[in-house]
């Protein structure tokens, strides 16, 4: 009898591994992204940023699966201050950037239309985790910047995403994805963050 118990727990272990291992996967990605602000308050400009973070994804059916990640990225974006300079005598150009730092949480839907290709789409919750900001002036030929931290950022900054996914081997994947935050970047400023993703990814 406690052979039989024995066997039986045996083979109910690993059945439930088996069956994580089928509908579970863990890893990592790594990506650059081309971020900016959007809204009616500033005109804006782009910036060149990188992300980097885990996930898991879960596949409840072929064609459907949920993946929740974690994600430190890099943020912000620039804009021409030049206009909003007191003094008139000055004679060249004034950008200013932000560098906005996240802990994005994005829960993904992904709708696989081929075994190779999926669709995705979902809600991000993000938390600043610090901010600058940098003023740089350039004019005839020198140039100088000045750096400090920045105030007003909302803590919270809460978006949706939809991309795609390409798994080029069981393993390995690309994906692109565009988010759109929803909620304003900073207290008193109709601006919102805009990111474009491009990362490459790997499955454990």
């Amino acid at each position: 009898m406690k052979k039989l118990t024995l066997v039986l727990m045996c083979s109910l272990l690993s059945f439930v591994v088996a069956f994580a291992q089928k509908q579970f996967t863990f890893g990592l990605k790594v990506g650059a992204d081309l971020t900016n602000f959007w809204g009616k308050d500033l005109p804006h400009g782009m910036q060149f940023n990188y992300q980097a973070g885990a996930f898991m994804e879960y596949r409840f059916t072929d064609k459907f699966s949920i993946t929740p990640e974690v994600v430190f990225a890099a943020q912000g974006g620039k804009f021409d201050a030049t206009e909003y300079l007191d003094d008139s005598s000055f004679d060249g150009k004034v950008d200013f950037c932000f560098h906005l730092n996240y802990i994005n949480v994005p829960v993904m839907l992904k709708f696989y239309a081929t075994p190779k290709l999926s669709i995705d789409f979902g809600p991000q919750l993000g938390i600043n985790v610090y901010s600058k900001a940098t003023a740089k002036a350039k004019a005839e030929g020198a140039s100088a910047s000045y750096t400090e931290d920045a105030e007003g950022v909302n803590s919270v900054d809460f978006g949706v995403g939809l991309g795609a996914t390409y798994n080029i081997t069981n393993e390995v994947f690309v994906q692109g994805r565009y988010t759109m935050g929803l909620t304003k970047v900073f207290d008193e400023d109709d601006i919102y963050n805009g990111n474009i993703q491009l990362a490459l990814g790997y499955r454990f």
